[in-house]
């Protein structure tokens, strides 16, 4: 797709599953910093609210770039993240599950050398009712 083909209402996805075991939550908590036991120490989990591990809502977040590499390439541009506006993390994602992303673009206006999109990032999780995670984003699209 090109710059010129993105539009205000457009919707892509899903995305391919975004695989989320222990071992990725264990790496993301090295990382960053973010040890709490609710996300790396099994035994304490279990008797917390969600009765397992579960990734960091950040974690998902950080998925934001592949999936949009993924479902919405725009051809000719580099994608440079310039933000966010807003962020939930409405349902957990337990060590083990899946995670997909749907885009749905909000708004496109030019800008010097490209657009800039604004899109809302909803990740689902296999078998879950409510999206763990649900992002507006805005990227930046230049050539």
């Amino acid at each position: 797709m090109t710059s010129e083909e993105l539009h205000a209402g457009l919707e892509v996805g899903p995305s391919a599953w975004f695989e989320i075991p222990q071992s990725r939550i264990d790496t993301f908590a090295e990382a960053t910093g973010d040890r709490q036991s609710i996300h790396i120490d099994e035994e304490l989990a279990a008797a917390g609210p969600f009765g397992v591990t579960v990734a960091h809502g950040f974690l998902t977040l950080s998925l934001i770039p592949a999936a949009v590499y993924e479902i919405l390439p725009v051809e000719g541009a580099v994608a440079i993240n310039y933000g966010l506006n807003r962020v939930r993390f409405p349902a957990p994602v337990p060590a083990g599950s899946r995670v997909r992303a749907r885009i749905h673009v909000d708004s496109v206006e030019p800008i010097q050398g490209g657009v800039q999109v604004t899109m809302t990032v909803t990740f689902e999780r296999e078998g879950g009712e409510k999206p763990v995670c649900v992002a507006e984003q805005v990227f930046r699209f230049v050539s």
